[in-house]
């Protein structure tokens, strides 16, 4: 992802051109290292000097985030950090809680980490966004499923986007099917 972001600069916002032309090169760093294939990953577990592991988490419920928590979690001197929202019921919403046991590959692991929460880095729109963005469409829009996110606030989303479309905006119930 790093490289598409590189090759078009032409889509940042001007807060983030801004911050390219003061930093020079943000993707850049002299020691960074991008791992290609699970294999690479995993071996960054053997590593024995100070890192940081950027890994994308799926709500630590898939990928490669799942080894490195696995080889850190009940560790006392590593920390993990969490920096977007995590859903109710998932592994990363229970690291968010600070929860003493953890269960990673069906097996139960004592935490042991520090856990740190940095909110704002999700890459995801939110409310404010989704309404601007879908109140810009035109009329052709036939309907909107909301199928992400915490019933609570997916219902009050279905809510401003009633106010907002005279489409339909469903809050699909798990295992429901539409026909087109």
């Amino acid at each position: 992802m790093t490289d598409i972001f590189r090759l078009h600069p032409e889509c940042f916002d001007e807060e983030t051109c801004r911050l390219l032309m003061e930093s020079g090169d943000p993707f850049g760093f002299r020691r960074r290292t991008y791992t290609r294939d699970v294999e690479e990953s995993k071996k960054l577990n053997n590593l024995r000097i100070p890192c940081v592991i950027i890994a994308a988490s799926g709500m630590c419920e898939t990928g490669q985030v799942l080894h490195h928590l696995q080889n850190t979690i009940e560790d006392p001197a590593k920390t993990i950090f969490i920096v977007s929202f995590q859903a109710e019921g998932t592994l990363g919403k229970q690291l968010v809680d600070r929860a003493n046991e953890a269960r990673i590959f069906g097996e139960p692991f004592v935490r042991r980490a520090e856990v740190t929460v940095i909110k704002g880095f999700s890459a995801h729109a939110d409310r404010d966004e989704l309404l601007d963005w879908i109140g810009g469409l035109d009329d052709t829009l036939k309907g909107i499923f909301l199928v992400h996110g915490n019933p609570d606030q997916s219902e009050a989303l279905a809510l401003a986007l009633r106010d907002l479309r005279t489409c339909p905006v469903t809050v699909p119930a798990r295992g429901d099917r539409v026909r087109f």
